[in-house]
């Protein structure tokens, strides 16, 4: 394709706006009754607490069309977006909000979050399935960091400076997954430091999302295989699946398994294998009954040890004099078919998805100086994610299990002219646009036709 005239670029139309799909999706925020929400448990002091559920919306707006930064917060301010919005404010504006957060608004901002998650529930089918079950994968990442002044970095387990952020997503073998929570910690915190509370807080909102959610399963790697991390699961009414640590007592119940009892398994996708480097596609499998944590005794859980384990490879090909063997245990309480509990947990992996997604938009920086103003942005990027989520949702099945920068690329960002026709409003978007249908799917769902009178 090559540019076939001589083009100048003048800006100078004050009806065009960029993001054409963004009325549709902050629509479906004031369905979900994002603003009232902010209004009614956010509580910030001061001149920078001033209209709250104006300015929190307006940084929801600003990351669903992709902003990364508090600068980024001014593409909202451009051509016809005034005429479309009320409520806009400056890039600054956000940013003195944000740096008036202190951690009890922090809360009051995720108990906002918690149940904006539930309105959309209610408004999009975000959470399919979950009458059958439901999953909660907990993990933690690095947000690299730069500079000398940035409150809370150090460097973590990863060896990288930065923030640690905590999530919690929910999801279901129907549904794409959802955020139902997240947490700002120092950049050297232990992987499980607070997770029993992030797990507390979403099955709680997972509970009113869903109350007739049948099985849940709180899903998680080796880093929080302890006892906080699984009563809390317990307590919540939730199953648990977690990878456990190779430590004496668990080797010990591995070595234990006779040779009989182990089933060979041939994967139909392979695995990568980071250890390794290498892809794995057959194992066997096995399971014991076991019980962590002896002491006290109030603390003891017995469950179920399911371990994997695989042939490990000579690296100089050399002949074997006896096999090796990388076992993976996994410690659980599953009710599942052996081999299906231990597909079940593998899927675990699908949070780091989320994470990626979230570092390919909000979270690409952690935009302030201060701990509390990312940790704010944080919890608002989540409400955003799940946002764009929900109304992909609404828009077709495909959107709805696409990447975030996809929904952007495809239902948000297409130009659009503003113009004001006998008193009404029109949006005029690009002719022969490849997802015109989805995008008026969208619209149509959240605007269904009247109901007919009857006579």
């Amino acid at each position: 394709m090559r540019v076939c005239h001589n083009i100048s670029t003048v800006f100078d139309d004050p009806n065009l706006i960029s993001h054409g799909g963004l009325p549709a999706m902050m629509e479906l925020a004031e369905q979900a009754g994002l603003h009232g929400l902010v209004a009614e448990h956010v509580r910030v002091p001061g001149t920078a607490g001033a209209n709250a559920a104006v300015k929190v919306s307006a940084v929801v707006a600003g990351m669903v069309t992709g902003a990364d930064s508090i600068s980024d917060l001014d593409v909202l301010r451009h051509g016809g977006m005034g005429r479309i919005f009320d409520g806009i404010r400056a890039a600054t504006t956000l940013g003195t909000h944000l740096r008036g957060y202190t951690f009890g608004h922090i809360r009051q901002l995720d108990a906002v979050a918690s149940r904006f998650l539930t309105s959309l529930a209610g408004c999009s089918p975000i959470l399919s399935g979950a009458d059958q079950i439901v999953f909660v994968d907990v993990d933690d990442t690095i947000r690299e960091t730069h500079g000398y002044q940035k409150q809370g970095a150090a460097y973590g387990y990863s060896r990288v400076k930065g923030l640690n952020a905590q999530l919690a997503v929910i999801s279901t073998p129907l549904s794409a997954p959802m955020i139902g929570g997240a947490r700002l910690r120092k950049g050297n915190s232990a992987s499980a430091h607070g997770a029993d509370r992030l797990i507390t807080d979403t099955l709680a909102t997972l509970r009113r999302a869903v109350p007739g959610a049948a099985l849940v399963v709180v899903r998680a790697d080796s880093a929080y295989f302890n006892r906080d991390t699984i009563h809390a699961a317990i307590r919540g009414g939730a199953r648990f699946s977690i990878t456990a640590k190779m430590n004496p007592a668990v080797t010990k119940a591995i070595a234990a398994i006779k040779e009989d009892a182990w089933e060979a398994i041939q994967y139909p996708n392979a695995i990568f294998d980071q250890e390794q480097q290498r892809w794995i596609s057959d194992a066997e499998v096995a399971e014991i009954e076991f019980t962590a944590f002896q002491s006290p005794v109030a603390d003891r859980v017995t469950a179920r040890l399911i371990v994997r384990r695989v042939k490990r490879l000579n690296p100089r090909h050399q002949d074997e004099l006896l096999p090796g063997w990388r076992h993976h245990g996994v410690f659980t309480n599953n009710p599942m078919p052996l081999l299906q509990a231990e597909a079940c947990h593998r899927d675990h992996a699908l949070v780091e998805q989320v994470i990626a997604d979230l570092k390919d938009g909000a979270l690409a920086h952690a935009p302030s100086g201060k701990f509390l103003a990312n940790a704010a942005w944080l919890v608002m990027a989540t409400m955003a994610f799940n946002l764009t989520r929900a109304a992909a949702t609404l828009a077709s099945e495909t959107l709805g299990r696409a990447r975030t920068a996809t929904i952007r690329r495809t239902l948000i960002n297409v130009a659009a002219r503003v113009a004001n026709t006998a008193r009404r409003w029109i949006l005029h978007l690009p002719r022969d646009w490849p997802w015109q249908p989805q995008l008026e799917n969208l619209i149509e769902r959240l605007h269904p036709p009247p109901i007919p009178a009857t006579t």
